[in-house]
């Protein structure tokens, strides 16, 4: 494509305009988008972003964050959805600009309690700690003069003068290792949580940081901007909530749910129900295993514990045939005679089938929707057991289902 000269000048100047805009793949997000877009780019964008923040949280849980299968994993994740991957890519205006806006979406849904700002939080913090590190020596520079975090390096006379101090206070660092890298004379308020771990040197209220520890207070930094703004966000709550178009988008997306279709029957029969006990153990989540061992014991489960292990049933594939059979069999054991059965409970089973009432075929719950609604009482299973159960409690299940201790340390630390 041959472009005159005013084109070639008017291409050069909106290109210009963009780098400007965005002129680092990362950013703190300090400045909310303003330009204008429809309703389904918004959408679009924001569950983009939801499944990739759903990702971060799985693989949070599932792998050690900073190895290689965690970092292939998740690139490999922004890749797919098109967010900034690559810090030195060129021509990634789109990629920088859908995250800029789906950021501030979700920042929009994500306001609106204690919980779902915590679980946003989290995530993109993870996120931005993966990206923060993917960044070369260079770049991160530029990055932290960027957002005025360019804290002083101390000069070659002084490291060599404090060298002793330096390899003794700073975990994993030799004396050759010292003269080797560079280190930041950081105030002490912004370096607490290095200071409390006792891994850096201290000396007229100053911390002295190695230049691979400064994630430590960037990260520090963004979370409390992070913070502040999304409790800042919750005050304007009420002029969104009077939008008729924003607010159901924004209630959709903080209790949706991003993972396979149930609603799809493709599993439908593929499981029988002699098969159930040995996947309950095998394959079932924590939650799941849960509910089925308390309805093996007591041959029953409150309103809740069924439809939270009903609707899963289904979604692994149970039809309603089973499922009426399964619930049957095991009520019949406990105090619930077939008659009651059928008056009781046999409706329900089939309403959550799209067979009663509204005719809706309901999918299996999400683990937000899990999380965030209907805690369990005295009695109750549903909910989830690592949110809702006291953590002795939750120790104990996981040590009787031979889950080894490093796996129960790293459960409890994420907790």
């Amino acid at each position: 494509m041959e472009f005159s000269s005013r084109a070639r000048q008017k291409h050069a100047r909106l290109a210009g305009d963009r780098r400007e805009q965005y002129p680092h793949s990362l950013q703190f997000y300090l400045e909310p988008p303003t330009e204008t877009i429809s309703l389904v780019e918004f959408e679009n964008f924001a569950v983009d972003r939801l499944k990739l923040l759903k990702v971060v949280e799985n693989l949070g849980v599932s792998y050690v964050r900073g190895t290689d299968v965690y970092k292939s994993k998740l690139e490999g994740e922004l890749r797919k959805l098109k967010f900034p991957y690559r810090a030195l890519a060129e021509d990634d205006y789109e990629a920088r600009r859908k995250d800029h806006i789906s950021h501030f979406i979700l920042r929009l849904a994500y306001c609106q309690s204690e919980d779902l700002r915590r679980w946003f939080l989290q995530q993109e913090m993870d996120l931005f700690r993966y990206r923060f590190n993917e960044l070369t020596d260079s770049l991160m520079q530029k990055f932290l003069e960027h957002v005025n975090l360019s804290f002083e390096a101390i000069s070659e006379d002084l490291k060599n003068e404090l060298a002793n101090e330096l390899s003794a206070s700073t975990p994993g660092f030799s004396l050759s290792k010292v003269k080797e890298q560079m280190f930041y004379k950081v105030g002490l308020a912004d370096a607490v949580d290095l200071f409390r771990t006792r891994r850096v040197f201290i000396k007229d209220g100053f911390a002295y940081v190695p230049f691979k520890e400064i994630d430590v207070i960037v990260l520090n930094n963004y979370r409390t901007k992070l913070s502040k703004a999304l409790a800042l966000t919750a005050r304007s709550l009420p002029s969104i909530q009077s939008d008729e178009r924003l607010q159901p988008l924004l209630n959709h997306l903080s209790h949706s749910y991003v993972g396979p279709d149930y609603s799809v029957q493709k599993n439908t029969g593929k499981i029988s129900l002699d098969q159930i006990d040995a996947l309950s153990v095998k394959s079932f989540p924590l939650c799941m295993r849960q509910l089925h061992r308390a309805l093996r014991d007591s041959h029953h489960l409150r309103h809740g514990g069924r439809m939270q292990y009903g609707l899963f049933l289904k979604g692994i594939g149970l039809t309603l045939e089973q499922a009426l059979e399964f619930w049957k069999k095991e009520f019949i054991r406990g105090k619930v005679d077939a008659d009651k059965f059928d008056k009781g409970y046999a409706y329900s089973i089939r309403h959550n089938y799209g067979k009663e009432g509204k005719r809706t075929d309901y999918t299996p719950y999400s683990c937000m929707k899990i999380i965030m609604s209907n805690p369990p009482s005295q009695g109750d299973y549903h909910g989830c057991p690592f949110r809702h159960s006291d953590p002795e409690l939750l120790k104990q299940k996981l040590q009787s289902y031979k889950i080894p201790p490093s796996g129960i340390t790293q459960v409890r630390h994420i907790l």
